[in-house]
């Protein structure tokens, strides 16, 4: 048989097998593929704390190795601060935003223009934005992931095309790992998932090209998380 014939032939058998719901993991798929249940999976991955203080420790590590910027404000006031140094900083003109608890006090701090995504917009303005801000849905500290959705984060296009995504965020959304993260999304969106939900880990980034790790190749070269 040749390799082409033995790739078809593993698609063939794959495909006899019908795939878990997206956020589920049925036992008798776990049995048929020889994996244990989700409980058990949870064994299998690295300790993520028990206490909010080493999950926080542990999203601070992961996120700096994965060239996040991280901050944690004990206010509002701190967190508006932070926002005003790196407007400061990186000579904002315009950012891209959307309506949002945390967006909407955000902005006002900023007092700049904003290209807001919930609101009618062109693309080519969204693109000459110098920031985006946007909320989420968790933090993930086993991953050092942001889990967004087109309902939390205005839509898909903010949190690609603006050069710098600034994430606003709540201490009670640090989740310990990601299968939390898929029972939060079942719990929010079970029936209507959203059309977009993206697990964001770090900066755009590619080492396709001679091996060398490029920022912002396909999004964001700037990834900001402000943490309240």
């Amino acid at each position: 048989m040749s390799e082409q014939a033995k790739i078809f032939a593993r698609i063939q058998e794959a495909l006899k097998r019908p795939a878990p719901f997206p956020g589920s993991a049925s036992s008798a798929s776990h049995v048929l593929s020889g994996l244990p249940s989700s409980g058990t999976l949870r064994a299998w991955l690295p300790p993520v704390g028990e206490t909010f203080e080493e999950r926080l420790a542990l999203f601070c590590k992961n996120a700096a190795d994965l060239k996040t910027e991280f901050h944690l404000a004990n206010s509002w006031a701190e967190a508006s601060a932070t926002l005003s140094k790196l407007r400061e900083i990186e000579d904002w003109k315009l950012i891209g935003s959307h309506a949002g608890e945390l967006t909407d006090i955000a902005c006002q701090a900023l007092a700049l223009p904003v290209c807001r995504t919930d609101q009618s917009y062109s693309t080519s303005t969204l693109e000459t934005c110098d920031a985006a801000l946007t909320e989420c849905d968790a933090l993930i500290a086993q991953t050092g992931s942001v889990l967004v959705t087109s309902h939390s984060a205005g839509g898909r296009a903010l949190s690609v095309l603006p050069p710098h995504h600034v994430v606003l965020a709540r201490r009670q959304q640090l989740l310990p790992d990601l299968s939390e993260a898929f029972t939060l999304l079942k719990k929010k969106h079970a029936g209507n998932y959203p059309s977009f939900i993206s697990f964001i880990t770090g900066p755009s980034r590619t080492g396709d090209i001679e091996r060398v790790l490029v920022l912002g190749a396909h999004g964001p070269r700037k990834l900001t998380i402000l943490c309240v």
